[in-house]
């Protein structure tokens, strides 16, 4: 039932930023903890020994404290135990969040919006600056097809990191394994990254992230596959797509998503991406059967949707499955 109720309550509010949300917390204690243990670390070495240590305590700290609190809250009153596991549990979730992301940036290259802004690229800039809150490329020379197909792969890979990888951890340990899971995420999203800075201090929350989404990654492209079929897409296609090119991606999880939905629409994803000015060479994923539109996008959150119904079926199913045997 936590799961349903937390999959509801996001779908209602989404993650305003009145509500406090925990993830911005462990955003603050990652930021304050690194400043600390980057004080002694001091060598190449010792940067990767720092950031073991980085990793353990932000994840051990939320894990417990989450546990702790609902211990407490369980001890004390089980309803507030079980008020308390729902926005827990709902605080993992990014599925409002993320289907409004991608409608901000596409409804920036929509008349009547275009007019609003001076200039020949029009809604391209403001579109470019919309995107460049959800993505880590560079976004500020992108053209119009390029902002597609970013938010294409976006969503796509977030429906696994956003949704049903936490959802997969929901079932598996509850709440404070979930939150858990979106500290590690958090980590690899802050310090996981292969620059100069990034590129010892990170490597093991890098490594840890990958772990942590191996299984929810390939689970979220067969429910994605599942959801084409249910809405006439080309689910065999992306079958195919994510047999022959789930692998052409850097990250070993990501491609998986992102193939399932490549396949399904007929789009060709990768290829040449800008982080802070140097380009990066992605391998392609599927083929260039159709051109990026706003239908693409339009397409890709229905997927993401579906998916994410269908991952609160299979989760919860499972747990009423256990349950039965306990």
């Amino acid at each position: 039932m936590i799961i349903l109720f937390a999959y509801l309550l996001d779908l209602m509010l989404g993650d305003p930023t009145w509500l406090p949300h925990p993830v911005r917390w462990i955003g603050r204690y990652i930021a304050l903890l690194e400043n600390t243990v980057r004080k002694f670390t001091k060598t190449p070495t010792a940067e990767k020994i720092g950031g073991v240590f980085l990793f353990l305590i932000v994840v051990g700290t939320v894990f417990g404290l989450t546990w702790f609190l609902l211990y407490f809250t369980y001890r004390l009153l089980p309803i507030a135990y079980s008020l308390s596991s729902i926005f827990i549990a709902y605080t993992t979730l990014s599925i409002k969040s993320l289907h409004q992301e991608a409608r901000s940036v596409i409804h920036a290259l929509i008349p009547p919006f275009h007019p609003l802004l001076k200039g020949g690229d029009g809604g391209v800039a403001e579109a470019r600056k919309r995107l460049s809150h959800i993505v880590g490329r560079d976004t500020q020379n992108l053209s119009e097809e390029e902002i597609y197909r970013a938010v294409v792969e976006t969503v796509a890979e977030n429906t696994s990191d956003g949704i049903i990888a936490p959802l997969f951890y929901l079932a598996l340990g509850g709440p404070a394994l979930a939150i858990a899971y979106k500290a590690v995420n958090t980590l690899d999203s802050m310090v996981g990254y292969k620059s100069e800075r990034y590129k010892n201090f990170g490597w093991f929350s890098a490594r840890m992230d990958d772990v942590a989404n191996f299984i929810p990654a390939r689970i979220t492209a067969v429910l994605m596959v599942i959801a084409c079929f249910i809405l006439r897409f080309d689910w065999k296609n992306s079958l195919k797509i994510i047999w022959r090119d789930s692998r052409n991606h850097p990250s070993p999880n990501a491609g998986y998503p992102e193939a399932a939905a490549a396949g399904a629409l007929g789009l060709q994803l990768g290829g040449t991406n800008y982080y802070f000015g140097a380009p990066h060479h992605r391998p392609l994923i599927g083929n260039k059967d159709n051109k990026f539109t706003i239908e693409s996008v339009k397409d890709t959150v229905k997927i993401m949707r579906l998916a994410a119904f269908l991952g609160v079926v299979l989760f919860s199913g499972f747990l009423l499955i256990i349950s039965s045997y306990i």
